[in-house]
C-alpha cells in the first residue's frame, strides 16, 4: 500500500449544531471571517452595482444611435420618396431572383450531396460557386428593403 492509502483523509462535510439556542446572535461576536466575509459580499455587491450601470449606459447609447439612424432613414425616404418607391419595387424583384436562386442552390445540393460530403475539392467549389452570390444578394436585399420600407407614423419625429 502506499503512502497516500495509509494516511486518513480530513472528511468533506463537517458537523454543524443547528440546535434552536446553540448560537445566539447576541452572545456571538462577530470574528475576523465574517468581517472578511462581509467585505467580500459587499465588494462584490458593489460590483454588480457598477456593472449594471455601465450596462444601463450601453443600453442607453445604442438605443440613441438606433433612434439616431431610424431618424435619419425617415428623412431620406420623405425627402426621397419616390426612390424609396423604386426601391421596393427592386427589392420585391430582387426576392424573386433570391427565391430562384435558393431553388438552384437547393437543387445543386439534393443532385451532388453524396460528392459534396465526400470531396472537399467538391464542397469548396460548391461554396466557391453559391457563396459569395448569396451573401452579396443578401446585403444588397437589406439595403433595399430598409430603403423601401414604408416609416412608422408614430415614430416620426416630425408628426404633429
Amino acid at each position: 500500500m502506499s503512502q497516500d492509502q495509509l494516511r486518513p483523509r480530513a472528511p468533506l462535510y463537517s458537523q454543524i449544531d443547528v440546535a434552536q439556542g446553540a448560537y445566539t446572535a447576541s452572545s456571538r461576536e462577530p470574528t475576523d471571517r465574517d468581517n472578511q466575509q462581509t467585505r467580500l459580499l459587499r465588494e462584490l455587491l458593489a460590483g454588480q452595482d457598477r456593472q449594471n450601470e455601465l450596462l444601463e449606459e450601453l443600453i442607453n447609447q445604442l438605443g440613441t444611435t438606433q433612434k439616431q439612424r431610424a431618424n435619419d432613414l425617415g428623412q431620406w425616404k420623405q425627402a426621397n420618396p419616390h426612390l424609396a418607391r423604386s426601391c421596393r419595387a427592386a427589392a420585391e424583384a430582387l426576392g424573386k431572383v433570391q427565391t430562384e436562386f435558393l431553388d438552384n442552390l437547393t437543387q445543386e445540393i439534393d443532385g451532388n450531396f453524396e460528392n459534396l460530403l465526400d470531396g472537399e475539392f467538391m464542397l469548396n467549389e460548391f461554396i466557391d460557386r453559391f457563396g459569395p452570390r448569396m451573401a452579396h444578394l443578401n446585403g444588397l436585399l437589406q439595403v433595399l428593403s430598409q430603403l423601401s420600407a414604408t416609416p412608422n407614423p408614430t415614430s416620426t419625429p416630425n408628426s404633429p
